[in-house]
């Protein structure tokens, strides 16, 4: 048997790859296209649930998915409220106006927005213009 010469990182086995190019690190918010921080929600998700329960991957990556839809989808409502407002920034009055003008989300957020107003709305009565006059 002839023996085998070993030349250092140069050689086939062991811990030193020189031929294969190293493979780039992806985050798992780049692999499933999402924005939001899959890797952080994961962590959530582990904390906040029960110490023999255990929280599955892909349970990150669908909650993830579902926050990030319902933020752009807030947003859009309020872009829309601001431009329609003449204002090229978002402000919580804007917030609050998409919210509660979209019936689904304003079943969802029960919350008060901090500076954000009032709804206008006037009731249907006082619009009336004195159609009920009393005659004697």
């Amino acid at each position: 048997m002839p023996a085998k010469s070993v030349s250092g990182p140069a050689s086939s086995g062991g811990k030193y790859k020189t031929g294969a190019p190293q493979k780039r690190m992806q985050s798992r918010s780049s692999k499933a296209g999402l924005q939001f921080p899959v890797g952080r929600v994961h962590r959530y998700l582990k904390r906040q649930t029960q110490n023999t329960r255990r929280v599955g991957a892909k349970a990150a990556v669908y909650t993830a998915a579902v926050l990030e839809y319902l933020v752009a989808e807030v947003l859009e409502l309020a872009g829309n409220a601001a431009r329609d407002l003449k204002s090229k920034r978002i402000s919580p009055r804007h917030l609050q106006l998409a919210i509660r003008g979209d019936d689904e989300l304003d079943m969802l957020v029960k919350a008060t927005i901090a500076g954000g107003g009032v709804i206008p709305h006037i009731h249907k009565q006082l619009l009336e213009k004195g159609k009920k006059v009393q005659q004697k």
